[in-house]
């Protein structure tokens, strides 16, 4: 069967990924990326290319995403597929930094839990934001990766590099997957980054904002299996 490593987003455990795992490991075998300990993006990548296989299906969600484009920059030979979910390409925005040095002041406050908690209603669409279920699994991710980790995703980041001009690039089978109500990464710029990689697929799941993946797990599997079926 096919390996699929994946990388799971900014304050998120791979616990993210659990409405899928059962049916993506009908067609694949997993591995759950932990880059929690790392310091920069490349870091990350690094850690998940010294334990992944040799070759392998890659999948990042939101920050994931980042991780994906930079382990295409160190190792792309050993990427067989890519999927990337909720996330873009291009470096920090003047005002996406300034958003992000302002949570990371309220953090450093001691107000981490407050800042999770209130990133739940921006991540999600609104016919899932009050889910107590979604909500209880975001806030135990964020228990769990804690204030410090999650510092240092932020600052990892702001210092992210520009992947846009790898794009062009990328010849193998890509899907694209986006919640169709994101609010952090705008459906528009995920289809203009669909549009900059050769044969990607673009796949829009209504009723999902950036948690798409735990929104909408089954929209997101009936794609990723087709996806690793073909």
């Amino acid at each position: 069967m096919q390996n699929l490593v994946l990388i799971p987003g900014l304050n998120c455990t791979g616990e993210v990924f659990s409405p899928m795992l059962s049916a993506l490991a009908q067609k694949a075998n997993l591995f759950v990326a932990n880059v929690l300990g790392a310091t920069s993006i490349a870091e990350m990548a690094a850690i998940i290319l010294a334990s992944a296989p040799p070759s392998f299906a890659l999948l990042g969600h939101s920050m994931g995403g980042y991780v994906a484009f930079e382990i295409l920059r160190q190792a792309p030979e050993r990427v067989e597929k890519l999927a990337l979910i909720a996330t873009l390409p291009g470096p920090d925005k003047p005002q996406q930094t300034e958003n992000r040095r302002r949570a990371m002041d309220l953090v450093n406050k001691g107000r981490f839990l407050a800042v999770a908690r209130a990133n739940v209603d921006i991540a999600m669409h609104k016919s899932n934001a009050g889910k107590p279920e979604q909500i209880a699994l975001r806030m135990r991710m964020a228990e769990q990766v804690g204030p410090e980790t999650y510092l240092r995703q932020q600052e990892a980041i702001i210092a992210r590099l520009d992947s846009r001009p790898l794009l062009a690039d990328i010849q193998i089978p890509t899907i694209v997957i986006a919640g169709k109500d994101d609010q952090i990464m705008p459906l528009a710029e995920v289809s203009e980054m669909a549009s900059a990689i050769p044969g990607a697929q673009l796949v829009v799941v209504p009723q999902a904002g950036h948690f798409v993946p735990v929104e909408r797990p089954n929209a997101v599997n009936e794609a990723l299996l087709g996806w690793l079926g073909g």
